[in-house]
């Protein structure tokens, strides 16, 4: 007879594997990320798939549509970026001025506060950009590998997503012989709710780009503030890693905006307009675009972004919710594992079961 295994012998294998698997990801995200990229992009295609395919449309043809409107839509948002970047750069001297004349400002309230004199200041920064530039071959030697990453990443993305639409029914049937027959229902659930989450959250944040760059680029207009554009851009996309991405774009939103104007007044603006935007964003037109997809509790989410930006990268970040996402699902629709599940939902009980 065969003896059942220790529930700290179970719990002791789960932390194994999360850790095997943290290794994994950091060893190959360069070869993992792409292809869970396009696993999500994959299933946010799938309607536009269907709908090609009901129009008689051959297969392999209908799979090449979403992938190309899918393109298009990435090359007008970088286009549209890389204008603004370049907006930016023909305003240089101006910014140059303005960044010199707030620099002085900033030195001179240095030297009042705190002592230091204007040359005591100079030799600080001295000394520390001779340290900056010391290991400036290492930083750009980083930044090569890394822009050769990102080439490779671009390269495969539409690949494998051709590849995963195509080859979908085989890996459906790869999951489901995994299980035995009174399980199939289970995991068919499962797996519709997963396809119905990865899309709502992926076209519920095209839809949040859209409209925060039109809110917050239009009302940075309105008043006047010099690269409105541009922080409504950098502010959309950085808002897409909850939590810290909107610390950041408010950060990137302050600096573009002192580098441009000499008012403090416009920047309080640029804060405003900023706060106003993400509570409209986040109590009123997220949840009615999103609905109720995405049930993770704040501590797990921001936990989660912090160890997939770690282990993967900004690339692990902007999809450390939806993997989230999908791990719940599978817990919940397992006996061994539903405590997990439990863990990562935001379902709070009403009284603690602990009595004493």
């Amino acid at each position: 007879m065969i003896k059942e295994i220790p529930m700290t012998v179970k719990r002791s294998v789960e932390l194994i594997g999360l850790f095997v698997l943290g290794t994994i990801i950091m060893a190959g995200n360069t070869i993992i990320m792409p292809l869970l990229m396009a696993f999500f992009f994959s299933l946010m295609l799938l309607p536009l798939f269907r709908f090609f395919k009901k129009l008689k449309i051959p297969e392999a043809l209908a799979v090449i549509l979403p992938i190309l409107l899918l393109t298009i839509v990435l090359a007008l948002i970088i286009w549209l970026f890389s204008n603004q970047v370049g907006a930016l750069v023909k305003d240089f001297p101006q910014i140059q001025r303005t960044v010199t004349k707030h620099l002085d400002n900033l030195s001179k309230w240095v030297s009042h506060s705190f002592g230091y004199s204007p040359a005591e200041q100079l030799n600080f920064i001295n000394t520390q950009s001779k340290k900056m530039f010391s290991s400036l071959g290492g930083v750009l030697s980083g930044a090569a590998g890394s822009l050769s990453g990102i080439v490779i990443f671009i390269g495969l993305l539409p690949i494998y997503i051709y590849l995963i639409l195509l080859y979908r029914n085989l890996f459906l049937k790869f999951v489901l012989m995994w299980f035995k027959k009174d399980e199939y229902e289970s995991v068919n659930e499962a797996v519709r709710q997963t396809e119905k989450m990865v899309k709502s959250y992926l076209i519920g944040l095209l839809i949040q780009i859209t409209y925060i760059i039109v809110l917050l680029g239009g009302a940075l207009w309105v008043f006047g503030i010099q690269n409105a554009l541009l922080i409504g851009i950098i502010f959309a996309f950085l808002n897409l890693i909850p939590y810290l991405g909107a610390l950041i774009g408010n950060i990137l939103g302050v600096l573009l905006t002192l580098a441009s104007s000499n008012s403090i007044a416009d920047v309080l603006i640029v804060l405003a307009a900023i706060t106003f935007v993400q509570l409209l964003d986040n109590n009123i037109l997220m949840p009615r675009i999103v609905g109720s997809q995405i049930k993770i509790n704040p501590l797990v989410s921001i936990v989660g972004i912090i160890i997939a930006g770690t282990l993967a990268g900004i690339s692990g970040m902007f999809l450390a919710m939806p993997v989230l996402s999908i791990l719940k699902i599978i817990f919940d629709h397992t006996e061994h594992y539903k405590q997990w599940g439990v863990l990562l939902g935001d379902d709070l009980p009403q009284k603690s079961r602990l009595k004493f």
